[in-house]
């Protein structure tokens, strides 16, 4: 098992936790239809809901706020962003969103149309709503080999290059608006995606002219993959590995939440395409703000343009890797099946094999996240069937590829300690896991519905508020 490796910081503040009893989780879940995302954090001990924004700053970046210029347009602080953009990516054009959806909204109509199609090594939520809300349909090509969680394989999260051949002469590459190539792949259980793969995958998007972006949310963390797995890159920095992936696309989107290290923002890169960031930046302005602060303070912009450089410190990037290693593996000890080997950002827990006897309309990830509550207080979040809006078309509930369970670690956030509580609650449902029952859901919004929904477990007489059932 792999052991711990020691935080490369020290602590200078502390935040209180809520400590609860499982009667009062039983009734916070309740009062929330059965949603974690509809949780107050107060009633919440350990908070895996997402690595996105929940992150600690450093005391350079909490400096940094306090010398950020908040002018409306033409702050410093968006001077300093954009070099930093410029600096670790080498990519032209830069503009500043307020987070990774923002950048999606922005980006993806000035890319798709109606009837036409993204395909990726998987989307992620958010990208496969906005690519819905274009009219346009997402196709998911990852490599078989991420299907299997038990099996060893160090890129789970490539695309499947023949498949994607195959399917754009299928379609034809007019048909195709954009290949989207995620770093590392969150839904694939926060996969890494090898430089080879990147450079495979660029030359059939040039092949057929199509647009290649990356979702670059955890840029660090797969370069830290390639850093460590991929042959020819061990001695080589975490910067020049992230120069070469950017240099195979033509634009990205990003998520700052992540990588960035901050609590707020996200980038669009454009790397020449000046006609392509001229449509950019006119959607900033009625959606986001002005240009150069997109929706961010100047402190979000002077934090983001320092946290992007702390991603890049390989001490750090060694010890965010070997944390969620050493979760995965105390838990693979303890008898949870989990996404294998462990990917950046999380631990995946099979919920298909701890849960064989919830099918897949009944929501085996969100029945294990709800128990895992329940059990330790530890918020995580479905990574599977519940996540995914019905079909548009015929209004039938999807099944996804997988049914996971995510435990999002923050960056910076917590210790070993906290660590083997999270390991011992997971082992505790896994072996209370033939008891537990399915959900279903009593109300959803259109889009995106994992977010708001209401549910409530199957066979159950529970009365629900007046109106969560409208």
């Amino acid at each position: 098992m792999s052991n711990y490796i020691a935080e490369p910081f020290r602590i200078k503040m502390v935040e209180p936790l809520s400590i609860t009893t499982r009667a009062q989780r039983e009734e916070a879940i309740k009062l929330a239809n059965y949603n974690l995302f509809s949780l107050p954090s107060k009633d919440v001990y350990i908070d895996l809901l997402t690595d996105s924004g929940t992150n600690a700053m450093s005391d350079m970046q909490w400096a940094g706020v306090m010398v950020a210029d908040e002018s409306y347009a033409g702050a410093s602080s968006y001077y300093k962003i954009r070099d930093t953009v410029r600096d670790i990516f080498q990519y032209r054009y830069m503009q500043p969103v307020h987070q990774g959806r923002a950048a999606e909204k922005i980006l993806y109509p000035c890319l798709l149309k109606a009837g036409q199609y993204s395909v990726s090594n998987m989307h992620f939520d958010t990208t496969r709503g906005h690519v819905g809300l274009c009219k346009a349909k997402p196709v998911d090509l990852v490599v078989p080999e991420a299907h299997d969680t038990e099996t060893v394989y160090p890129f789970k999260g490539n695309m499947d290059v023949e498949r994607l051949e195959n399917f754009i002469r299928e379609k034809g590459a007019e048909n195709i608006g954009v290949i989207v190539m995620t770093i590392t792949n969150n839904t694939a259980g926060g996969q890494p995606v090898s430089m080879a793969n990147m450079r495979e995958v660029a030359a059939v998007a040039k092949k057929y002219q199509i647009v290649l972006n990356i979702d670059a949310a955890r840029f660090a963390e797969n370069a830290m993959f390639i850093k460590e797995r991929e042959s020819g890159y061990a001695d080589r920095s975490i910067i020049d590995i992230t120069r070469e992936m950017f240099s195979y696309a033509d634009c990205f989107t990003m998520s700052a939440k992540k990588d960035g290290i901050v609590n707020m923002g996200g980038i669009i890169g454009v790397k020449e395409n000046q006609e392509l960031f001229t449509k950019v930046q006119a959607l900033t302005v009625p959606f986001e703000g002005f240009i150069t602060y997109g929706g961010l303070a100047g402190r979000d912009l002077e934090a983001l343009a320092l946290g992007l450089y702390e991603a890049l410190d390989e001490n750090y990037l060694k010890y965010r890797l070997g944390l969620i290693r050493y979760l995965g593996d105390k838990l693979r000890a303890g008898g949870v099946p989990i996404q294998y080997p462990t990917g950046g950002h999380a631990v995946f827990v099979d919920a298909r094999k701890v849960l064989p006897h919830i099918p897949y309309y009944e929501f085996p990830g969100q029945a294990l996240v709800i128990e895992a509550y329940l059990e330790g207080g530890i918020r995580g979040c479905d990574i599977g069937s519940y996540m995914l809006d019905p079909d548009p078309e015929t209004g039938k509930q999807l099944q996804a590829e997988m049914e996971l369970a995510r435990f999002c670690i923050p960056r910076r956030v917590y210790t070993q300690a906290h660590l083997d509580h999270i390991a011992d609650t997971l082992i505790s449902v896994k072996d209370k896991a033939e008891t537990l029952k399915g959900y279903r859901i009593v109300w959803q919004p259109e889009v995106l519905r994992h977010f708001t929904a209401q549910l409530e477990p199957v066979n159950s007489d529970i009365l629900f508020q007046e109106g969560a059932r409208k």
